[in-house]
């Protein structure tokens, strides 16, 4: 792209040692060969990034990177993941003499650097994923947004799809790592009542809040697509991993895997998990009114020595042609309007509640 090659590059400037990302250090480190020697990059978050450099590159000159500049450049940041950018701080490490990077202790492979630019990715929700969010709220299905992205970023976005509707209430509603790690389980219950957004977590961050909403009662579905995501993906009610960009080892700790990576496909199976309970409901209710009805009547006849009113045939007749069929029907019907603007049922609810066993033995008795 834009005229790079990087294949070639890659053979130009071979690798000779790499320091992954992980979610502590917030950063990633690469030294490659020079016709020189070698240089190192490295690229993360601005606010790892920015304090480890020394210098910063103008276009044409290293200056002396001071602590006004280091404001201003976590200022530029800040602005531009307010924008709902995903920012990266890039910067590259020139060798001292003598210094081999396969030796070198991480720490300091990437420190006194030279800081190159910031850059700010763009990955807006899909179109669907606002309409759906507001069918979860309307449905009594909280919508949490825990994520590793800058706290500017995580609200422009949460802003953008509604979890965030009153700019006065960001303080109580947005919580970053950090200042999780400084509260204990008791105060971070009270909290999880009122947060929205979690950002800038690390996995351990991610198993914690679902296993303090499971402790609240909650019915918990995590998705997640890295493999730091599986841990709190395995821990969940209800363990949801990409498809498409999840790792290997996030499907195999899920309970589902969604094939199109689309938060609305979860919605509509929410909307479709919700009709199939109502109609198993609807058939229950149909099926043991009806054979209520057989049974009082054989009952009632032999309390009062009446000969049988119903024989085998007639029993197998009612229950295959004018109890199966209505039953299959109703079985398949599609769920109903209004399905997702009703609150979640508890867990520990009975299928027979809301009267549904009272009615079953009115209607038995009426057709009896």
């Amino acid at each position: 792209a834009w005229g790079v090659d990087v294949e070639r590059l890659r053979r130009r400037y071979p690798r000779l040692r790499e320091v992954p990302f992980d979610s502590r250090s917030k950063r990633m480190t690469v030294a490659c060969r020079t016709l020189t020697g070698w240089q190192g990059h490295t690229k993360g978050a601005p606010e790892v990034i920015i304090p480890r450099a020394s210098t910063w590159w103008d276009g044409r000159r290293r200056r002396p990177l001071s602590e006004r500049d280091r404001r201003r450049w976590l200022e530029v940041a800040d602005a531009m993941a307010a924008r709902a950018l995903r920012v990266l701080a890039v910067a590259e490490r020139q060798p001292r003499p003598g210094e081999d990077p396969r030796q070198l202790d991480p720490d300091r492979l990437d420190s006194d650097l030279t800081l190159l630019g910031l850059v700010g990715l763009m990955d807006p929700p899909r179109p669907e994923a606002y309409e759906a969010v507001r069918r979860c709220q309307r449905a009594g299905i909280r919508v949490i947004m825990v994520t590793g992205d800058h706290r500017q970023t995580a609200v422009a976005i949460a802003r953008e799809l509604g979890l965030l509707a009153d700019a006065g209430a960001v303080e109580d509603a947005v919580l970053e790592g950090r200042d999780l790690e400084a509260l204990d389980d008791r105060e971070l219950e009270r909290r999880l009542r009122r947060v929205q957004v979690f950002a800038r977590v690390s996995p351990e961050h991610k198993l914690r809040i679902v296993r303090l909403l499971r402790a609240q009662g909650h019915v918990v579905a995590m998705t997640g697509d890295g493999v730091n995501d599986a841990p709190a993906v395995k821990e969940a009610d209800i363990g949801i991993a990409m498809g498409r960009t999840g790792t290997d080892v996030t499907r195999e700790a899920a309970d589902l895997v969604l094939l199109d990576d689309n938060f609305a496909t979860i919605v509509a199976a929410i909307e479709d998990g919700r009709g199939i309970y109502a109609n198993v409901r609807k058939f229950i209710r149909y099926l043991m009114a009806s054979n209520t009805g057989e049974v009082l009547v054989m009952f009632a006849a032999v309390l009062g020595g009446l000969p049988l009113p119903l024989l085998p045939i007639h029993i197998l007749f009612v229950n295959l042609v004018t109890d199966g069929l209505p039953a299959v029907a109703l079985g398949l019907e599609p769920p109903e309007r209004g399905a997702m603007e009703r609150p979640p049922r508890p867990p520990s609810e009975s299928i027979f509640a809301h009267g549904l066993a009272f009615r079953i033995l009115i209607w038995g008795a009426a057709i009896g």
